[in-house]
């Protein structure tokens, strides 16, 4: 089986050459490695610097810039280093838009596999091969770098925990085996990049996992180390808004795929605690209290229960539009598959 195959793609080739009188075609195996910017003229000559530009398995390497709406000349300075393809915002939409718009670009451009990087180079480039080599040998369909978080000097303690917390949150919701779930140094092979669909506005790693799980696509994580810090992250301004937007996040991602399970165990608790408070006033109706006593426990155990029916009707009409959503996904994908082609 070729490189090609173990990708996803069909056989297809853009290189000739003869052999015994015949046309013998060579199948490419195209990767690209995406950098979302926004205002990143000073970081990006030393990311670019570093990014491989031959891999083992590959034939072509290509890089390719997505400007998120810059006003400090990201774009120039992006030209003036001869990047691949350059991609720009007119106006500034968030990095979980501008990952969406270079993986458009990268299929677009004909690639097997699409490696995200970061523009401030937190990343170090020279794992690249570590991060593409399971794609090209088949053994999986996205691969996460993965820090080791717990000995990065410039990560504060609080930052260290609520990492650990989110990728356990998120493995437990997608079933996925990952240590560090906010990784943006990722490799995604042609499938996944067309199978995932991100709906964030705030950040796209911790619902394309979540995505990656209910989808049945294989996840693996290599460790990638890190380099020292150019600047200050700019994902979220204060802990309690990075922690909104990501439980926002998380649960919105599972929602949209598992509602009848989220909602179905409120729907329980909610149901549940109106039949205990309900037994109560009977257990006093029939023994102690007769007629008369702890009525209030006989009207909020009947609110309980009817709001934990209603509850349980939500979230199977939940799950009837998350069923309606994996069909608009599949006929995207069908889409995505005569827009892009197979390769």
């Amino acid at each position: 089986m070729s490189t090609r195959e173990r990708l996803g793609g069909r056989r297809v080739s853009a290189l000739t050459g003869r052999h015994s009188g015949r046309i013998v075609l060579h199948s490419l195996v195209k990767v690209i490695i995406a950098i979302p910017c926004y205002n990143e003229a000073e970081t990006l000559p030393a990311a670019f610097a570093d990014l491989p530009r031959t891999l083992a398995g590959v034939d072509v390497v290509e890089t390719l810039v997505v400007d998120d709406g810059s006003r400090d000349g990201t774009a120039e300075v992006a030209r003036e280093l001869g990047v691949t393809h350059l991609v720009r915002h007119k106006r500034n939409l968030g990095l979980a838009a501008a990952f969406r718009t270079a993986v458009d670009a990268a299929l677009a451009r004909g690639a097997d596999v699409v490696v995200g990087t970061d523009a401030d180079n937190q990343y170090a480039a020279a794992d690249i091969p570590q991060l593409v080599a399971p794609l090209l040998a088949g053994e999986a369909d996205l691969v996460v770098g993965c820090r080791d978080v717990a000995s990065i000097p410039h990560f504060s303690l609080i930052k260290k925990m609520l990492q650990r917390l989110g990728s356990f949150v998120v493995r437990t919701l997608s079933g996925i085996k990952v240590s560090d779930a906010t990784s943006g140094f990722r490799a995604y092979n042609r499938e996944a990049a067309m199978r995932l669909v991100v709906l964030s506005k705030f950040t796209y790693t911790l619902e394309t996992l979540i995505q990656a799980g209910y989808k049945g696509l294989t996840v693996a994580q290599v460790p990638v180390r890190v380099n020292a810090p150019t600047r200050p992250s700019r994902l979220f301004s204060s802990i309690p808004q990075y922690l909104r937007r990501s439980v926002n996040t998380i649960l919105r991602a599972y929602l949209l795929f598992r509602p009848l399970r989220l909602l179905g165990i409120g729907a329980a608790v909610i149901f549940g605690a109106g039949l205990f408070l309900l037994g109560r006033w009977l257990y006093f109706y029939f023994t102690v209290a007769g007629p008369t006593g702890h009525v209030q426990s006989l009207l909020v155990g009947g609110v309980l229960i009817l709001l934990g029916v209603q509850v349980l009707v939500i979230a199977l009409l939940a799950d009837l539009v998350a069923a309606n959503r994996r069909l608009l996904e599949d006929v995207l994908y069908r889409i995505k598959e005569q827009q892009y082609g197979r390769r």
